[in-house]
């Protein structure tokens, strides 16, 4: 996904200081560097030092970032006055366009951090990179850049002849962690299978799920490991010939730990709704924010950790009446950022329309396959 490029201008004159009572609040320095994004959402690392945080959040009168140091930070000139608890509170700007952002010189790799919003309680980022606590703790800063990665060789799945398995992380080993299951990829690959289907990742509360109530989008569950393990774990398969596909749920998020609707209520549609909550809106009032969120949570996925495509939960019920599907948009997303890589987007579709697999120019939505749910119905009752 290009940078966006609403996020690439320095922030703007400072705000006046505030005191929240969280900590000391600070404004971002007047005089900044030019700020670099690659995703329009989150916190990322600039290549001139600190990290700029944006966030959509457009009915909100005041964001303030709430940021728990890893170590003591400098601010560039400034010095960033700290509470007794070590937090540090740094008032964003509004950008006039429902985001808010601020670059801040002396955060760094390690740190935790929140949003409050107005006088509210500190939140996780929507957009989060590890949730060390899970989904109602600060989110951690990452830098998705440190890996060092060894599949540039790498060229992606086949998809003709390819055999796909379905592989639930917290139940493939005993230790159900990244690690473990890396180790146990030799057996996969002896056994012919060439893609790895992995079940849903971002973070949920509580010890064990299937991941399909998953609420940090952008966060690989804290249960399976941290972050770079995710990734040794797709290079480890990478070297084995395997290829990584990733379920993902972009039709609901579950019901504890979804902070999403303080943020913004528009991220939820108000006519329509799944059997596992209210539907996305990728359609109404402000929807555009929402399809950018979404598609940058794709290109998170390709980009940072070198996924090879996704599984598409629950088509039928991601409602779009917009000129453009929002599964068009995924599918372009997932090639786009793969570049010359080799990438298979697949959907789960009840109905099973031949339109998902339509090409855009013939008025489909251009994805690689769907799953015969005749098939597995059929199947499961004649074997069951």
């Amino acid at each position: 996904m290009p940078p966006d490029e609403s996020a690439v201008s320095p922030v703007e004159p400072p705000f006046p200081s505030a005191h929240s009572g969280q900590g000391t609040t600070v404004v971002p320095e007047p005089i900044e560097p030019r700020v670099v994004r690659r995703l329009p959402v989150g916190a990322e690392l600039q290549p001139e030092g600190g990290v700029h945080f944006r966030v959509w959040c457009p009915h909100r009168n005041q964001v303030q970032l709430v940021l728990h140091p890893a170590a003591s930070p400098e601010a560039g000139s400034r010095e960033i006055g700290k509470q007794q608890d070590g937090s540090v509170c740094v008032l964003l700007e509004n950008e006039g366009n429902g985001y808010w952002s601020g670059l801040v010189t002396g955060a760094a790799t390690g740190d935790q951090y929140g949003y409050q919003l107005d006088d509210g309680p500190v939140l996780p980022d929507p957009a989060s990179r590890y949730q060390p606590e899970g989904p109602h703790g600060l989110s951690e800063i990452v830098d998705p850049q440190s890996f060092c990665w060894t599949d540039s060789s790498w060229a992606g799945p086949s998809v003709e002849g390819d055999v796909l398995y379905e592989m639930h992380i917290g139940t493939f080993t005993r230790k159900g962690d990244w690690q473990s299951a890396a180790e146990r990829l030799t057996y996969l690959a002896d056994l012919g299978v060439t893609i790895l289907q992995v079940m849903p990742v971002a973070d949920f509360p509580g010890r064990f799920g299937w991941g399909y109530d998953g609420v940090n989008l952008f966060a690989p569950t804290r249960l399976y490991g941290r972050p770079d393990e995710f990734r040794a774990f797709v290079d480890r398969a990478h070297s084995l010939g395997l290829a990584v596909i990733l379920d993902v749920v972009y039709n609901h998020c579950g019901p504890d730990g979804n902070y999403l609707a303080e943020f913004s209520p528009y991220y939820f549609s108000t006519t329509r709704a799944t059997d596992w909550g209210a539907a996305i809106n990728f359609d109404g009032d402000q929807c555009q924010p929402v399809r950018e969120f979404f598609l940058a949570n794709v290109a998170c996925w390709i980009s940072e950790f070198h996924i090879d495509g996704l599984r598409i939960d629950a088509t039928q019920d991601l409602y779009d009446s917009s000129e453009r599907h929002i599964l068009a948009d995924i599918g372009d997303a997932v090639r786009q950022v793969a570049g010359g890589r080799r990438t298979y987007v697949v959907a789960e579709n009840e109905p099973q329309h031949a339109k998902l697999v339509t090409p855009v120019e013939h008025g489909g939505y251009g994805l690689d396959s769907i799953f015969n749910e005749d098939f597995h119905h059929t199947a499961m009752v004649r074997l069951t």
